[in-house]
């Protein structure tokens, strides 16, 4: 993305951080707990981090975390939040574009939670994200399933969609959109990514219902889709 495209992502952001006190719940993502609890800590990069929930809640399990996202105020507020922690020293904070940006670094865990956006495919920032599993590392994806979309969100004014409500899920980085390119199911992002043998062994493919709250209070059951994976081969140069 050129320097205008990387501006423009980064102030829609920062003036969607400054319209609330707090957008997201401050608690992590669950599908996240579900599928780290259980892994063995080390280096984890968390792209999309928002105001910081999953990067804190990983440090606090022992990770060392990068916790990359485009907009200063959001990283500001993580910075905040994770200053509360005795944890919060394990997390490095830094402000990039995942449509321009790839970390030079191999990690023990990526975790990628609801990269949705109009501006770029959605498979641009999941590639970066399976790219930097270092072999035996994890790859964990979770995204709005393409059926399961809330019922409450705009499907045509391309207006932010108004999820930032829901009490789980604290960075859903998407815009409105009138369409269902910019979701996926696990399949299809394993298919798309080229998450297979011999490079990847596949531990989860799945389709999850998660409880939701929108804007107003309304109740409505989502499908979260949801990808782990263990590389077992370097990626190509």
């Amino acid at each position: 993305m050129d320097h205008e495209g990387h501006d423009g992502a980064a102030r829609h952001w920062d003036d969607l951080y400054r319209s609330r006190p707090r957008v997201w719940s401050g608690r992590p993502n669950p599908q996240l707990v579900a599928e780290a609890a259980g892994l063995k800590p080390g280096t984890a990069l968390d792209l999309g981090c928002g105001e910081g929930a999953d990067a804190l809640w990983l440090a606090e399990q022992g990770w060392t975390v990068t916790a990359v996202d485009v907009s200063a105020v959001a990283l500001e507020r993580a910075g905040l939040h994770a200053a509360s922690s005795p944890a919060g020293n394990r997390i490095t904070w830094l402000q990039r574009d995942l449509d321009a940006w790839a970390p030079e670094e191999k990690f023990d865990l990526v975790s990628a939670q609801f990269l949705h956006s109009t501006e770029a495919p959605w498979q641009r920032p999941h590639r970066v994200a399976a790219d930097a599993v270092r072999p035996g590392g994890t790859l964990l994806i979770v995204g709005h399933h393409s059926d399961g979309l809330p019922p409450w969100r705009s499907q045509s004014d391309g207006s932010p969609a108004e999820e930032h409500n829901h009490p789980q899920n604290n960075k859903a980085h998407e815009h409105g959109h009138a369409g269902s390119e910019m979701f996926f199911t696990a399949e299809q992002a394993a298919a798309e990514l080229g998450i297979a043998p011999p490079a990847w062994r596949v531990e989860v493919a799945a389709s999850r219902g998660r409880e939701a709250t929108g804007p107003d209070g309304q109740s409505a059951t989502l499908a979260d889709a949801v990808l782990r994976a263990t590389r077992l081969q370097s990626p190509p140069a």
